[in-house]
């Protein structure tokens, strides 16, 4: 309740105030065509980090490794993508603070390390045969690990 009164109440109340304050110092035009700067350095910054999260996710999947980190980048870029949609300055400000590669990767590290986000009851198949993935029992307990498939043979491997 507490934050839904704050994201739909406080927050465009207090973009509101701030518009029509700038506008009385500096105009209704330029107030307007400084909303739009704001938007299409946005939108430019939207779309030259996303494609950028978006290759780097697929190098670590090409390499074998478990994207963590681009996940939640790309969670924040689609988040600050959302913010720009709201006209206003605290909005448009935020978004393009998270926009900004080294502030992201920050947010993306503190969330990745406060364990908020983790992956359940999949697999992800990465090089020869080795899977990564976790699992939950039924008493709660999650079991993580990696593990490879020996059923099949794989002539990459000796059999040594």
């Amino acid at each position: 309740m507490k934050f839904s009164l704050f994201f739909f109440i406080i927050i465009p109340f207090t973009e509101l105030l701030i518009l029509l304050e700038v506008a009385d110092r500096i105009g209704a035009l330029y107030t307007v065509l400084l909303i739009v700067v704001t938007a299409a350095l946005g939108i430019h910054l939207l779309k030259r980090q996303g494609i950028s999260t978006l290759t780097r996710f697929q190098q670590r999947l090409h390499s074998g490794d478990i994207p963590g980190q681009e996940i939640v980048e790309g969670m924040i870029i689609a988040f600050c993508g959302a913010l720009l949609l709201a006209p206003g300055f605290i909005t448009d400000t935020l978004a393009l603070l998270g926009l900004l590669p080294a502030v992201r990767a920050g947010i993306a590290k503190r969330i990745l390390r406060s364990g908020s986000v983790f992956v359940s009851g999949g697999s992800f198949s990465a090089g020869s045969h080795v899977h990564y993935g976790s699992t939950q029992k039924e008493d709660g307990e999650i079991i993580d690990g990696e593990y490879r498939n020996e059923t099949t043979p794989n002539p990459e491997l000796d059999d040594k």
